[in-house]
């Protein structure tokens, strides 16, 4: 398959400020592995392989174990999440997947206002709203691993 459009070169002032929302979301007060995993669990939803791609590398680059990079598919199952990240991976998957139920349910936003600050969960939903803003960017444009 190749790549249909560079949106990037298109509307780069467009990329600009998705780069400076995501630049304000490492400098955050989320912890980096949790920020990479919401980002690796909706990719990984959304068929995006470029941002399975990216995110394991990144992931990768800053410690991140191999254990926990193939795990994430099956979080429900793994033991290596802490109660934190499978809140996380929980709120990621529901808001990732709006369509199947139209809602985020009361439990999972209330175990994950149990592990984080109101400002954190709000960092949280950027987070999963940017992620499937560049999944839906990127596998319409049909970006691929290594572009």
């Amino acid at each position: 398959m190749s790549q249909r459009i560079d949106v990037a070169k298109l509307v780069p002032d467009i990329y600009r400020h998705f780069f400076a929302v995501e630049k304000l979301l490492h400098d955050s007060e989320l912890p980096v592995a949790t920020l990479g995993l919401v980002k690796l669990r909706a990719s990984q939803i959304n068929g995006c392989a470029y941002c399975v791609d990216l995110h394991t590398r990144d992931m990768k680059k800053a410690g991140e174990s191999d254990e926990r990079l193939w795990m994430v598919a099956a979080w429900r199952e793994a033991t290596v999440f802490t109660p934190a990240e499978r809140a996380a991976l929980a709120l990621t998957e529901e808001a990732t997947r709006l369509a199947d139920r139209a809602v985020v349910s009361d439990e999972v936003w209330g175990e994950a206002a149990e592990h984080y600050s109101e400002e954190q969960l709000a960092l949280l939903v950027v987070a999963i709203g940017m992620i499937n803003n560049w999944n839906r960017i990127l596998v319409s444009a049909r970006v691929t691993p290594g572009t």
